[in-house]
This record gives C-alpha cells, sequence and structure tokens, in this order.
C-alpha cells in the first residue's frame, strides 16, 4: 500500500492546533514511544515550563498476556503533581483506544487529575472503545491488516513506516523493534 504522510509536516498542523488549547497549567504527557517524542518536542517547542511527562501502557494492557513486557520497555515517567491536574496525553497514531484506555488506567495509578484531553498526530479510525481525541491533525483510513508507525531519526526528523501485519497480528507487530527514541 502507498500512503503519503508527511509527518513533519501533520507535526506543525499539531503544534499550532494546540496552542489555543492549552492553558498555563496544562501538563503534556506523551504515551510512549511516539508520543513522547511529540510531547517533548511540543512541550520544548510551545515554551512550556517544566518538563514533559510520559506515560507507558505495559502494564495496563487487556493483551498483557499476549505481549508480556517488551524487552526495553519504558517506565511513566510524570515529573508532577497529578491529583488536579489538566493533563493533555499526546500519541502518534489512534485506532483501537485500547492504549489509550491501558495509559488512563496507569494515570489514575499516580493520582486523580482534574481533566484529561487527547491529540494525536493521526487519528486511523477502528476505534473499538468510545476514546475520542481533541485533536487530531490528519485522519487516515487504513486496512486493518497495516500498522502505522510513527519513527524518529538520530537528527529528531519525524516519518512514518507502514507495515503489513504479521500472521500473528498486532501482539506479533509489536514486539517489532521501533526506531530509537
Amino acid at each position: 500500500m502507498n500512503l503519503s504522510l508527511d509527518a513533519e509536516a501533520l507535526y506543525v498542523q499539531l503544534r499550532d492546533g494546540l496552542r489555543p488549547l492549552l492553558g498555563p497549567d496544562t501538563r503534556l504527557v506523551g504515551i510512549w514511544s511516539g508520543g513522547a517524542w511529540l510531547a517533548r518536542r511540543l512541550h520544548a517547542d510551545l515554551g512550556r515550563g517544566g518538563e514533559a511527562g510520559v506515560i507507558s501502557s505495559r502494564l495496563h494492557r487487556d493483551d498483557f498476556g499476549e505481549r508480556g513486557l517488551a524487552a526495553g520497555a519504558h517506565a511513566t515517567a510524570l515529573p508532577f503533581e497529578v491529583d488536579g491536574a489538566d493533563i493533555l496525553l499526546v500519541d502518534d497514531v489512534l485506532q483501537t483506544g485500547r492504549t489509550i484506555r491501558a495509559v488512563l488506567n496507569e494515570l489514575f495509578d499516580y493520582g486523580r487529575p482534574a481533566r484529561v484531553r487527547l491529540a494525536v498526530l493521526v487519528d486511523r479510525g477502528g476505534r473499538e472503545l468510545p476514546v475520542a481525541p481533541v485533536l487530531a491533525a490528519a485522519t487516515v483510513a487504513l486496512p486493518p491488516g497495516c500498522k502505522l508507525r510513527l519513527a524518529q531519526e538520530d537528527a529528531g526528523r519525524l516519518t512514518f513506516e507502514l507495515h503489513d501485519l504479521p500472521p500473528g497480528g498486532a501482539a506479533a507487530a509489536s514486539a517489532a523493534p521501533r526506531a530509537a527514541g
């Protein structure tokens, strides 16, 4: 399948679309790994104080039995008080909503935020849970057998990779190595 998505151009759309949505106390939290890259870059480009948080879905996934803990999986790091916080989750690609559900469970392990919203670079549809972003830089329909991944080059440039899912489906695809972050 041929797909032409410019990740850098979509990043600019996401950044510019987020400006009016962020209050002075809004905390950016990136979902590991593509969302973490985005949140860190957005945090710097938008001149936010402190540092962006990073959150992992690994301990709360509903397919944990199939996937287990990925080698080199990263831990959640929230450098702020979660109780009462206005949090904007940032992710690269939204599809079923299951990662978002897992991340919300992880987030609430750290406290009770006042509000949680979601912004994504690409919404590819295919929702299995009632999850919707407040902002998506692009909406793209892809066949179920395709996986869209954000990659980060050594210089920090963002690109997309499109992969056919292996015979084991999404669980097998998640075990595949990702670009360094």
